[in-house]
């Protein structure tokens, strides 16, 4: 049976059916139908103001580089300039690759780069050395609880170092999704009231962080990024088999099976959350050690450095034994770890400044 005529232009063929309308359209329409929402969710958002420098988090995968591109594609309408983030976590045989195309993508798109490295952040800890720091002590899952947190600052540092204005995510409407599972799942009700929305505004100090694609699904990300045949690092964490992601990835899966706007459904259902008064979590303050935003005396970027310092890594962020709260500790941290094979040096393409979800 020979394809239909496209629905929008009704001159060329149909290359697919869009999954969330079943409207049959062909590569063009589909990227010109796919950046006009895109330009619609920040315009009705007021996510970006004309004059605004915007650092996009770059990580060389799919997501990351549509976002790119397609910011690339309407910044001249937006009013805004662009400067490329990359984060080098220090994953061997996994992150050089990434940042390759990272750097293949500036250079095609004559946009600025700027690589951040987690050893020159974070005192010489590399993700390869916390997996070694918690391997053996039953906490082996927790390393993307780890590179959440300490990505999210380091994105913040990079954007900083730039002079940019707002901060730009690729995360999608299944990323979405899952993280509003994960919290669900977690009972963790101040993450789920905070989920909602396209972004944060900023508070203490932070810059203001946006996601674009967050109404745009998983496979039209794929889709767009095939018409347009982008150039895109597409192979998986080492370290992503044993985070819990996995497990709300699969259980949306299944809902999409039976419900296939389950995941903008999901997305939807956070905007829309709100906590009774005594169910809310108190407002931030401010962390006692870098001043950053933080709900306890320390922010989890440094909560977990600490443990990390003391040899006592934690699984999850906030209680330590016995419900004791080991955010409180007070004092400077330790020194960083002098052991080479726990502690690598700046990883290459580091920006060398002493000074960031996929998870939120």
């Amino acid at each position: 049976m020979p394809a239909p005529q496209c629905a929008s232009c009704h001159a060329a063929r149909a290359a697919l059916r869009r999954p969330r309308s079943g409207q049959a359209l062909c590569g063009a329409c589909f990227c010109t139908a796919f950046e006009a929402e895109v330009l619609h969710t920040v315009l009705a958002g007021r996510l970006l103001p004309p004059g605004a420098v915007v650092a996009v988090g770059a990580s060389g995968g799919k997501d990351s580089t549509v976002l790119a591109h397609v910011l690339r594609e309407l910044a001249p309408r937006l009013g805004v300039s662009l400067r490329l983030v990359a984060v080098d976590e220090g994953i061997g045989g996994y992150r050089d690759a990434a940042l390759a195309a990272v750097r293949r993508q500036a250079a095609r798109w004559d946009l600025p780069l700027t690589v951040v490295a987690y050893a020159d952040l974070f005192g010489g800890w590399t993700m390869d050395a916390v997996a070694r720091s918690t391997a053996g002590s039953g906490r082996s899952r927790a390393c993307c609880t780890f590179c959440g947190v300490l990505r999210r600052r380091a994105l913040e540092e990079g954007a900083r170092l730039v002079g940019a204005t707002h901060i730009v995510t690729g995360h999608n409407a299944d990323d979405m999704a899952e993280t509003v599972l994960m919290n669900f799942l977690r009972g963790d009700a101040g993450r789920l009231a905070r989920g909602g929305g396209l972004g944060s505004r900023g508070e203490g100090g932070a810059l203001p962080r946006c996601r674009p694609l967050q109404l745009a699904s998983q496979k039209e990300v794929v889709l767009y990024a095939h018409f347009r045949r982008l150039d895109y690092f597409s192979e998986e964490c080492v370290y992503a088999p044993e985070a819990f992601r996995g497990h709300a990835r699969h259980l949306l899966k299944l809902l999409e099976a039976a419900r296939p706007s389950a995941a903008l459904d999901l997305v939807h259902s956070a905007e829309r959350l709100a906590l009774a008064p005594a169910a809310r979590p108190p407002p931030p303050g401010a962390c006692s050690r870098c001043g950053a935003l933080a709900s306890r005396a320390l922010c989890q970027a440094c909560a977990l450095l600490d443990g990390l310092q003391r040899g006592r890594p934690r699984l999850a962020i906030g209680k330590g034994r016995g419900g004791r709260d080991e955010e409180g500790s007070s004092g400077p941290p330790p020194p960083p770890p002098s052991d080479p094979g726990s502690a690598p040096g700046p990883a290459a393409g580091g920006c060398g400044a002493a000074c960031k979800e996929r998870c939120e």
